[in-house]
Formats: structure tokens, sequence, C-alpha cells
């Protein structure tokens, strides 16, 4: 009498699918460590004293530091940086090349976000022409910016771009800058600048894990009921089989006849 018979194709849909169900949600975990620890380390970074940019330009890690400038802004070749929103408003990111005097060192500094209402209509801004003094931080993406297709080369200015390179930027420019992009922390000069660090907090990646799992646990369980009630079933199906075949035999033994 077998007690458990899930058959043969449960089992194998089961034994293909919980595996990726609890290695989602493994990688769930992990993506929220990430998150908390570069959570951790941008606010670190942000409560340290600001530093000069030769410093910056020297340090193997300059992810999130703060720095301070002095210099003015490249009016004729600003990034306008797409598909940004604030609280469901259409806009754009506005970044300006800005020169810091004592290095010569040039800098991609991203002024922050403005409104684009109107798309058959160039984003409104304005660059101030003085010098100034600038706070501003290091920004590292997580990752590589999703693209459906490249930035067009050699664009007019203001160039509108889906993902920000600062390398390449100051390659076609010819000039000698810093390779990641710098945001201000504070006027003049700066736009909107409540930037979200991560799209996704930690706390998204583990409620997001705590469902792989429970899917797992889910199909676990009901993979153990088939696998009982289809024993049970056969079990009482053969039992009926076996009453019926005995019935059936002690109905017709042979009579003698005297």
């Amino acid at each position: 009498m077998k007690r458990f018979a899930p058959g043969l194709l449960p089992t194998l849909v089961v034994f293909s699918l919980l595996p990726c169900l609890i290695a989602l949600g493994f990688w769930q975990l992990a993506r929220g460590e990430e998150k908390r620890v570069m959570l951790a380390h941008y606010a670190e970074r942000r409560a340290a004293e600001p530093v000069r940019i030769e410093q910056l330009a020297a340090s193997a890690d300059p992810a999130y530091r703060q720095v301070q400038l002095h210099g003015r802004f490249d009016p004729e070749h600003s990034l306008l940086l797409d598909n940004s929103t604030r609280e469901g408003k259409v806009g754009v990111e506005l970044l300006q090349p800005f020169q810091d005097q004592a290095s010569g060192l040039w800098i991609l500094l991203n002024r922050g976000w403005l409104p684009w209402p109107d798309r058959r209509t160039p984003p409104q801004f304005q660059t101030p022409v003085q010098m100034l003094d600038v706070q501003a931080w290091v920004y590292v993406a997580p990752g590589a910016t999703f693209q459906l297709h490249a930035d067009t080369a050699n664009a007019p200015w203001p160039r509108l771009v889906t993902a920000v390179d600062a390398g390449k930027l100051w390659a076609e420019l010819g000039r000698d800058g810093f390779p990641q992009e710098l945001r201000m922390a504070s006027e003049p000069g700066a736009y909107r600048l409540d930037w979200p660090l991560v799209a996704m907090g930690p706390e998204k990646h583990q409620g997001y894990a705590v469902q792989w799992f429970a899917l797992a646990t889910a199909l676990t369980g009901l993979y153990l009921y088939l696998g009982w009630h289809t024993a049970q079933s056969n079990n009482k199906q053969n039992h009926n089989n076996k009453t019926k075949e005995d019935n059936h035999g002690n109905g017709h033994e042979p009579h003698q006849h005297v």
C-alpha cells in the first residue's frame, strides 16, 4: 500500500520550479543587503567634511564623497537627462560642465531636476555666469543604465540623453575632466535636488523575498497534499476492486449435484 504517490508530471514541475523560487528569494535578500550597505555608506560619506577635487581625483573610492568647488559653468554644452519624474510630473535633469578654478579640472555637475511639461518646446533654464562656490557629491550609479537605443552621437546642444557618461563627454570636448557625475548639494544655481539614491529600498527587496519563499512553501504543501491524496485514492480504489473481485469469485463457486 502506497502512502505517497504524487505522479511523474507534478514531480517534474515541482522539482523544476522549487529551486527557482528559492533562488529568487535569496537573490532578493542579497539585493536588499547590497542596498542597505549602499545607503549606510552614503550616509557616512555625506556626514564627512568636504574634500578638494584634487583629493577626490586621487581617491580609489570616491563614491558619495562631498567636495567643495569654486569656478564657473560652461553654458554651451548642457546635457538634459530624460525619463525623470517627480510626483508624477515629467521632467529632465540638467547637467553642465563646471571648471574648478583652483585645479583647472572639469566636472560634470548635475544641477537638479526641472519640469518639462510640453515636449514640443525645449526645457527652460538659466546658467549663472559669475564665479560660484559649490558643494557637491559624487554619484556612482548602482548598475548600468538600461537604454532601448544608444544616444545620438554629436547631437546639437543642449543635448537630450538617456544615460550620463562623463568620460565620453570629456573625450568629445577634448578636456581633462573628472570621470564621474557630481550632484549639487546646495544653492546657488541649483534646481530641485531631491534625488532618490535607489529606486527600491531594502525593505521592498525583503518583502519580495518573503513572497518568493511563500510561493515555494505553498508549492511544497500542494505537492505533498497531492501525493497523499492521490495515494489514498489509489489505495481506496484498489481495495474496492479487490472486494469486488472477492465477491465475484464467491458468487460463482461451482456446486456439486447429487
